[in-house]
């Protein structure tokens, strides 16, 4: 038995709970020391034994930044596997990774800033690849799955402490440090509070990251909605941890704040508590506290808040104690390979299969066609390849080189100058190095090869493997494998393994110009032009004559032709046209990719088109019998994918997002307003190219035997699935319901609960879900609470969200509309029913909303079902900024019109202005605002 000396601290001894603990270690700290806790990279504090310390390591899909690491799939595909079981286990695997790193290199992290929760709204956002799922209940039971896999599932200890991304309704990557989403109250706690509040709640969860844009007018870093909702979530103490340099954004780039000193200070009060800014240099975030400490704008208690808790994560990671988790990391283990695997192969969706095409026969001969086809593309979050396996390798393993026939498709082209030289690759022997590698904190900083010789001229030059990804965009791939790059020197080298970095310098354009085409390489601005010392990149470029030594469709038909079946392996590079800070512009394959295709489908119609990709297409699937989606699969892709086209795996993977038909179906990136635009699965009205929840099987299941149930407190549904086919199979069973007679604009169906299952052939299962009564309630505005409405719901059992098998009504008891009591409380301006042309704004900088028009000009808000009860004579508006606000009853005239004659001092200097306005009864009151004015709130008296 071990004796504790008596002078062992408190904070030392594993008996006294972790909240005592703490407040021991906190009191011993002196007030510089905690200060500098607030920065991501907490130093040491000798004196005590206490070792320095980071926030954020990276884990999305696997370890990011660090190194070679299991890399599985993609976040959207593991959303595509509908499956929590799963990804808890992957989450699981990778807890064990960084434990496992970390023990031989201490820049890994246990401070895991992951997963992304942001819903899927918009399918142009460039982080698509990213979040899980359009829908907040299977995103929030994804991600639950992965942070409880992460945490570990010892009872005291945390193996990891998972930090969910990035809070809140954020989706668009234009302008993403300055753009302000307007998210009126329905949609905020129905659709995007919702995906994080169920997963704070399960208790796998120690802390958010703010988001780098504005909600309502309100940078993300100010949110009074940490204080309000994330905090009511749980009784742990969650660690909030700003967005990289977001703290300065708050000045710099949002202008919110005028000095750093306000905006440190207003976002530690709002509750950030961790300040990811400048590196690892955390003089300048000590600096700012200090100044607004001296400015009277912070005390030493708000300073211990947010240090109470970041050392309440450490302490639950064990840092202070025998660690129970320090032995129990693994790495690269033959487990976590055949996880990769098992998660590539149910993150595949078959979205068609016209005849029974596939599985493919083991003797098929196979055209494998297209420029992923020998591919396994890593992400801006993923770790580097232990692993790899592409689609090209896979079927050869799987069906035998001899019965697999290849060609990338690519233009193959020679680039002359205007003497008549060509553009050539220098022989070079320095080494292979694939990028990131060696890990990095801040991958963004690794700088190019400068190893390698520049591009020169000669006589006949070399040829270049041409891809266009779609916008003109393209890359150009020497000889040897290696794609053409721009380093910080300037010149031009055949020096990258693949195309990344934070800012991509592996890409080019071809601008017309002069009879031949400028060079432009993106990474720079700048154009290529043929130097003494070298190819190089300055403002006045070469003109190029490009010459065409054999188009990529030429190719493609040459194998195509020969062949039993063609793959059309499709889709798009993770750095390219659609990743963090640049959101896509079009849901269509890039053109050189239709070209493939189409000549693929001349050729041979046996053509099966998968698509590899982080993202949904709208791609013409009429012409083809089969096509299949996955989301780059990581280390295991190839192999996953080969094994769903032989049938040794039926695919049962269920499309997380709606795939538009095309891109008018899509409202504006920046409107959030998923209920009034009529956005995602819950509210689109037109056709879906391919719906929520769709994928096929090599199996067919029956749905019968469909009981509801009603309790106090939840609904219970039972039916019994079939295997009416001939192999064993996964069945996606969906559950999904709707308000029959709502009063107010409802989803047309809304997934309730999933369970994916798995039957032999002839194999009957009988599911069961039980779903709580909550799940049908909506915010009621009139109120300000959430509300079950009485009447009939409908519940939709089936194997997708339009692929309805079964359907019962139940009428539930809830409580009646109430009409707004507006005589008593007015209304609040963000709580109308309709609205045509308004933005939600910030009524203060730290808490309320207000309403203006969202371009200055005009704006109509609708408020049904007011109450004036036996009469009022008088309006009044608390309004800021100029303009006029007009009130009208029912659709009339308009009433009264209260008008700013005057700019009140700025957007937050409120005033109040009436007018005479005689009512009584119940009507729907009509505002509409002319000019740049803000609406705070509407009162009735008299």
């Amino acid at each position: 038995m071990t004796v504790d000396s008596p002078s062992t601290p408190p904070f030392r001894d594993p008996r006294l709970p972790f909240a005592k603990r703490v407040d021991d270690l906190l009191a011993r700290l002196t007030l510089d020391e905690k200060i500098s806790f607030l920065h991501q990279f907490p130093p040491a504090v000798e004196r005590l034994g206490v070792a320095a310390w980071r926030t954020g390591q990276e884990a999305l899909h696997g370890v990011a930044w660090m190194g070679p690491a299991t890399v599985f799939p993609q976040a959207v595909g593991l959303g595509a596997t509908w499956n929590p079981e799963l990804v808890r286990r992957v989450g699981e695997a990778v807890g064990k990774e960084i434990r496992a790193m970390r023990a031989r290199d201490d820049r890994v992290g246990l401070n895991v800033w992951a997963p992304t929760v942001n819903l899927l709204r918009h399918p142009l956002w460039g982080r698509n690849e990213e979040g899980y799922a359009e829908d907040p209940k299977l995103t929030s039971a994804i991600a639950t799955a992965y942070t409880r896999g992460l945490r570990g599932d010892h009872p005291r200890y945390w193996r990891t402490a998972p930090v969910l991304k990035h809070w809140l309704a954020h989706n668009n990557e234009t302008d993403r440090a300055t753009s302000s989403a307007s998210v009126r109250p329905r949609v905020l706690h129905e659709y995007d509070l919702r995906a994080f509040r169920e997963t704070v709640e399960a208790g796998a969860v120690a802390g958010v990251m703010p988001a780098y844009n504005l909600v309502n007018g309100r940078p993300n870093h100010v949110s009074p909605y940490l204080r309000e909702h994330l905090r009511t979530w749980t009784d742990e103490e969650l660690l909030v941890c700003s967005d990289a340099g977001a703290p300065s954004n708050l000045v710099d780039a949002e202008h919110y704040f005028d000095t750093h000193e306000e905006a440190t200070a207003a976002a530690l009060l709002a509750g950030v508590d961790s300040f990811t800014d400048h590196g690892t240099d955390g003089s300048l975030i000590t600096a700012r506290v200090k100044g607004a400490m001296a400015q009277g704008l912070l005390t030493e208690a708000d300073i211990d808040a947010a240090v109470r808790r970041q050392l309440s994560v450490r302490f639950r990671l064990g840092e202070f104690d025998q660690d129970p988790h320090a032995a129990t990391g693994a790495f690269d283990t033959p487990e976590h390979r055949a996880l990769a695997q098992e998660a590539a192969e149910q993150a595949i969706v078959l979205l068609k299969n016209d005849g029974g095409l596939l599985p493919l026969a083991p003797d098929t001969r196979i055209a494998v066609v297209g420029p992923l086809a020998d591919e396994c593309k890593l992400d801006w979050y993923s770790g580097s390849l232990l692993h790899r396996s592409t689609p090209l390798e896979g079927l050869c393993e799987r069906f035998g080189a001899q019965r697999v026939e290849f060609a990338e498709g690519v233009d193959r082209v020679r680039l002359r100058t205007a003497s008549g030289a060509f553009l050539s690759v220098p022989a070079a022997r320095a080494p292979d190095r694939a990028r990131g590698a060696e890990g990095a904190l801040d991958p963004a900083l690794l700088a190019g090869r400068t190893d390698l010789p520049p591009l020169t001229t000669d006589a006949t030059g070399s040829e270049f493997a041409l891809v266009e990804w779609g916008e003109g965009v393209l890359t150009l791939r020497a000889p040897d494998g290696r794609y053409l790059s721009v380093a910080e020197d300037g010149f031009v080298r055949a020096s990258a393994d693949q195309p990344g970095g934070w800012v991509v310098q592996e890409t080019f354009r071809l601008e017309p110009h002069a009879g031949g085409h400028l060079l432009k390489h993106l990474g720079t601005g700048r154009r290529v032009r043929v130097a003494a010392d070298g190819v190089k990149v300055a403002d006045e470029g070469d003109v190029f004559e490009v010459v065409t030594v054999e188009r990529g469709e030429e190719a493609v038909a040459r194998v195509a032709a020969g062949a039993d079946v063609v793959v059309v392996v499709a889709g798009n590079d993770p750095h390219i046209n659609g990743r963090e800070t640049e959101d896509r512009t079009t849901l269509l394959l890039p053109e050189h990719q239709r070209r493939l295709l189409d000549a693929a489908r001349s050729a041979n119609p046996r053509t099966v088109l998968a698509l590899v990709s982080a993202y949904p297409y709208a791609v013409d699937t009429t012409r083809l019998p089969a096509a299949l989606w996955t989301a780059h699969g990581g280390q295991a892709a190839g192999t996953a994918l080969a094994r769903v086209l032989a049938g040794d795996a039926s695919p049962a993977g269920r499309l997380p997002q709606t795939w538009y038909a095309a891109d008018a179906d899509l409202p504006d990136l920046l409107d959030y307003d998923v209920i009034g635009s009529r956005q995602t699965y819950l509210y689109f009205e037109g056709t879906p190219l391919f719906p929520f929840g769709h994928g096929l099987s090599y199996a067919s299941f029956a749905y019968a035997g469909l009981a509801a149930r009603v309790t106090a407190g939840s609904v219970r549904v039972e039916c019994a699935v079939t295997n009416t086919g001939n192999r064993t199979a996964d069945e996606v069973v969906q559950l999904y319901g709707r308000a029959v007679q709502a009063s107010v604009p409802r989803p047309r169906r809304e997934l309730l609960a999933h369970r994916r299952i798995t039957l032999t052939p002839g194999e009957t299962a009988a599911v069961s879900f039980e779903v709580p009564l909550s799940a049908l309630e909506f915010w009621d505005v009139r109120r300000g609470a959430w509300r079950l409405e009485e009447g009939p719901y409908e519940l939709l059992l089936g194997a997708s969200s339009e692929d309805v098998r079964l359907r019962t009504t139940v009428r539930l008891d809830g409580e009646p509309p109430a009409p707004r009591a507006v005589r008593e409380q007015g209304l609040s301006a963000a709580d109308f029913d309709e609205q045509s042309g308004a933005a939600i704004v910030d009524r203060t900088k730290t808490a309320g909303d207000a309403v203006t028009p969202a371009h200055g000009k005009t704006a109509e808000l609708l408020y049904e079902d007011c109450d004036f009860g036996t009469g009022v004579r008088e309006v009044t508006v608390r309004v800021a900024g100029e303009g006029t606000v007009e009130v009208s009853l029912d659709g009339g005239p308009v009433l009264a019109a209260l008008t700013l004659e005057s700019p009140t001092a700025g957007p937050y200097a409120y005033t109040t202005l009436s007018a005479a306005l005689p009512a009584e009864g119940v009507h729907d009151v009509r505002l509409g605002l002319r000019g740049p004015v803000r609406l705070a709130h509407v009162g009735f008296s008299g």
